[in-house]
This record gives C-alpha cells, structure tokens and sequence, in this order.
C-alpha cells in the first residue's frame, strides 16, 4: 500500500526531466496543463489577453524553477494552478491599482489612496480568487461527482432525477451532490487551489 506523503510517480519523473532541461518534459507539461492555467488566469482576470499572458508566465517559471515544486507538498497539478493563481492576481492588483491610479491623478487626489478604492480593488480580487478555486475545484474533482452536480446545477434536477440520468440508486445520487458541495464549499476557504499550500 502507497504511503500518502508519496508524491504520484508522473509528477516526480516530470520534476526530475524539467530540473534536468527537457524541453519535451515542458511541451508535454503545457499539453496537459494549458487549458487548465488559462481557464484559471481567465476566471481571476477576466480578460483574454491577460490570460495568455500570465499562461506564458506560469510556463516560463515552471521551465525556470522547477525546483520550486516539491512533489511532498502537493500534486503537479496543484502547485502548477497555485502559481497561476498567484501569477493572475499579481497582474490582476497590478492592472487595477494603475486604474486607480490614473483615475486618481485626474481628479485632486490618488485613487490609489482612497480608502474605497483599495476596498473596492481587495474585494475583487477575493472574487476573483474564490471563482477561479471553485473552477478548479469542479475540474478536479472525480468525473461522478461532477456530473451529479452538472446535471443538479446546469439542468435543474432534483436528486432523483439525477439518479435515474446517471443510473445509481438515489441513495448514492445524494451522496454525490452532498460530497460535491461540500468540496465547492471550500472554495471560500483559502486564496489558492487545494492541495498545495506552500510558497510558490
């Protein structure tokens, strides 16, 4: 039986050939992970260009420190959407305070400055930080789970009906969607996906 602070042997060999410089290791990272870092630097940024952008970013540092991910903290995937996560919200405060900024400087004082401003920026940023965890969340989580919720959320079906579609007893439809929401609650928990806690 595997030990839990094992890391999975896929993100330890990928570990190893980017430390090493494979550049195949980096085409097949970004083959696996792209949708995924662009989807989560869309949520926070909600602009396209800036999300490819910050994917350029993400895959550069990977490619430059990948010595920064440690197979102990967390699964690849994980630490790889906390980069993009830290990534898109540096761009996003960066984006906004320049707004402020600028608003600011057309008027007596610095936007920047106004109480309501850094309120404003700091609660969007929140926003955007519990969207994209949500996002990753549902993406993560097992394929059974997701769809009893999909059909639940994007369908209107009751726990019933979710059971007759997917073809479970309605004991293990419940459970599903219970397990499920439970998960999506977490995403108000912390500012970064699950899974990789560390400094990134």
């Amino acid at each position: 039986m595997a030990h839990k602070d094992v890391p999975p042997r896929w993100d330890r060999k990928m570990q190893q050939r980017l430390a090493r410089g494979e550049a195949a290791a980096l085409g097949e990272l970004y083959d696996r992970f792209a949708s995924l870092v662009h989807s989560l630097a869309h949520r926070v940024l909600g602009d396209e260009r800036a999300a490819d952008g910050v994917t350029r970013e993400v895959f550069a540092h990977v490619w430059e420190h990948p010595d920064s991910y440690d197979p102990k903290q967390g699964p690849l995937r994980s630490w790889v959407a906390a980069v993009t996560h830290r990534l898109a919200v540096q761009r996003l405060r960066a984006t906004e305070t320049a707004a402020l900024t600028r608003g600011g400087s057309d008027r007596a004082g610095d936007g920047a400055d106004e109480p309501g401003g850094l309120e404003s920026l700091e609660s969007k940023v929140r926003r955007a930080s519990v969207a994209a965890r949500a996002d990753y969340i549902v993406h993560s989580m097992p394929a059974p789970l997701r769809a009893a919720l999909e059909l639940a959320y994007f369908q209107r079906r009751d726990y019933r009906q979710t059971a007759a579609d997917l073809g479970v007893t309605e004991d293990e439809a419940r459970r599903r969607l219970r397990l499920g929401l439970q998960l999506l609650s977490t995403a108000h928990d912390a500012g970064t996906p699950p899974g990789y806690g560390g400094a990134v």
